[in-house]
Formats: structure tokens, sequence, C-alpha cells
């Protein structure tokens, strides 16, 4: 019986914008599914939440926590200056949550008063203190490097079972 893959919520801000969504996400969702992992894109798990329908906004934001909650792992997007605060959220669920994290930024620019990080020290609260380069990603093409966290970590055991 073949074991199931890895989860991983795909944190992003790219589902807000219809050229980000077709032109930034896919090589990232490609990336990700290359390497073996279940990729959970929130702005299409969203889908069947009816926008129509009162209360609509809640029901993505529960949607969302429920996912980075079920997920074995979260990689989030995190450009920008300031990061989106959505993809923020997600990545304080998951940091408290204590699961494998990882980031992707290809934004040159600074975000911080620390000399050590790009960005604010706490998005790097859920990386190890040593080594935490090897979490973050700053190209779409570095996300498959075998010498990076994620190919490790996507490598290694298997997803939870479900209860």
């Amino acid at each position: 019986m073949p074991q199931p893959r890895k989860t991983l919520y795909l944190a992003n801000p790219y589902g807000f914008s219809a050229q980000q969504k077709t032109q930034l996400l896919p090589p990232i969702v490609a990336q990700l599914r290359s390497l073996g992992a279940e990729v959970w894109e929130p702005f299409e798990r969203n889908n069947q939440v009816d926008f129509s329908q009162a209360g609509w906004a809640y029901n993505v934001a529960q949607a969302d926590v429920r996912d980075v909650r079920e997920a074995d792992g979260l990689f989030a997007v995190v450009n920008g200056t300031p990061p989106d605060e959505g993809v923020m959220v997600e990545l304080g669920v998951a940091i408290a949550l204590e699961k494998p994290i990882f980031l992707f930024r290809d934004d040159f620019r600074r975000c911080t008063d620390s000399e050590e990080y790009p960005l604010n020290l706490m998005v790097f609260a859920g990386l190890p203190q040593q080594n935490w380069r090897d979490y973050f990603y700053e190209s779409v093409e570095e996300i498959v490097s075998p010498e990076k966290a994620l190919h490790r970590w996507l490598q290694r055991g298997h997803a939870r079972v479900s209860s």
C-alpha cells in the first residue's frame, strides 16, 4: 500500500490578482509537487465557499486555519514590505502548532531592523536558529534543491495518517 504524500499548505497572497494567480503561483506549485508534496493552495481550496452568502469571510478564514492545522507543513510566500497579513497569520498559526515551516522570498527589499534576517525577526520564529537559511528560498528554482530543508523533509518519513 503506497504511503500518503505529505501535505504542504501554500500560504500566499497570489490569489488576489488574476495575473499573479496565473503567472506566479503555478511555477511554485509545480516545484512543490515535483518534490512529491500534496499542495494545499488556499485560493483553490476555498472554491467550495459560497461567496454570495453572508458570513463567507469567516468561513474562508476558518477553512484556512483548519487547513494549516491539518497540513503536515507550511510553505509561505513572504514577499512584500511587509508581507501579506493573511500569510503572516497563517505562519503564526503554523509556528504555534510547531509545524515544519519553509519560507519563500524572491523580493530583494529588506523589511527589518535585524542585520541577520531580511524580514521582521518574528517571521523566523518557526525556523531553527542555526541553519535557518536551509528553510529560506530566494528563487523558484531553489525550491527543489536537494541541499535545502524542504527536499530533506519531504523525502524523510511519511505523512500523518488521519484518525
